[in-house]
């Protein structure tokens, strides 16, 4: 690492499962300025614990993923340096990154900064769609901050208020292919019609029928999705999918009928008649 105030060592903390084919660039993209690199890992099976442990200099915990915000506030404390930089798996710190984080290291005049992304999806770089002005908060005091919010949505939040953003962008590889979206789709979509049933929000018929398009219309037509080409009009069109299959699941909790199980039913009527010490079928 190079030279930076020991009063501000840098853990940089990466949750993730099943990342073989993005652990290794990930890790490589900032080892040079962590002073401790922490794996929070829920559960890997493709072999991406066995790539930490080839790289080494790393420090893994394990626990079961619930929501992202729950998961990370789990792991924020258990950092060794006071000062986090948070990076997931898909994204990439680059070499002005470094660079600005090791002066800002040296004196920082914030508690939080703020990162923008620069995103890609399936590998194309997309500029508009609503992605354009996507920033996260990954640049932090441990003991200042955690996250709050709804979902897996939820942002961190810094207990003083200074907050300032760094120049430099993370590069972010969101999805390699549709398997990879439906993935977080099928997680994201229902926890949060969950959360909307728990909190007693009633479906609507017409946020059901009327949001999917506007939302559609936002990133296509407001958002400049049709800059992008191709990519631009997927995006824009699983927007409104996404919008579309939140209300439909909080309808289904609300008002589904679930399907019977009749393999209950049978047991159930088993039961009755040995119950009455008549055999089942008996004649």
């Amino acid at each position: 690492m190079n030279q930076v105030d020991s009063r501000h060592k840098l853990t940089v903390l990466v949750p993730c499962k099943d990342e073989r084919l993005n652990i290794r660039p990930c890790i490589e993209s900032f080892r040079d300025i962590a002073d401790e690199i922490l794996l929070a890992d829920s559960g890997s099976t493709d072999g991406t614990l066995e790539i930490v442990q080839q790289l080494g200099g790393c420090r893994v915990i394990e626990r079961e993923y619930r929501t992202s915000g729950d998961f990370k506030n789990w792991a924020i404390p258990q950092a060794t340096h006071d000062w986090i930089l948070l990076v997931d798996a898909d994204e990439r710190v680059t070499a002005e990154m470094r660079q600005e984080i090791q002066e800002i290291l040296q004196s920082p005049q914030h508690d939080g900064y703020w990162i923008h992304r620069d995103n890609h999806f399936m590998g194309h770089r997309i500029r508009y769609s609503g992605w354009q002005n996507d920033r996260v908060l990954r640049l932090f005091k441990r003991d200042l901050s955690r996250y709050e919010g709804p979902s897996d949505h939820g942002e961190v939040q810094v207990s003083t208020g200074r907050v300032g953003r760094l120049r430099s962008r993370f590069l972010h590889y969101t999805y390699w292919t549709y398997a990879q979206y439906f993935r977080k789709f099928e997680r994201y979509t229902t926890v949060q019609a969950e959360q909307w049933h728990q909190q007693g929000k009633q479906d609507s018929f017409l946020k059901m029928l009327l949001n999917p398009i506007l939302r559609f219309l936002r990133a296509y037509i407001l958002q400049r999705g049709f800059l992008d080409g191709s990519a631009g009009l997927q995006l824009s069109l699983l927007a409104g999918l996404y919008s579309f299959t939140k209300q439909a699941r909080l309808w289904q909790l609300r008002r589904g009928i679930p399907q019977p199980d009749p393999e209950i039913d049978e047991q159930s009527e088993v039961s009755t008649e040995i119950g009455r010490g008549v055999p089942k079928h008996a004649a």
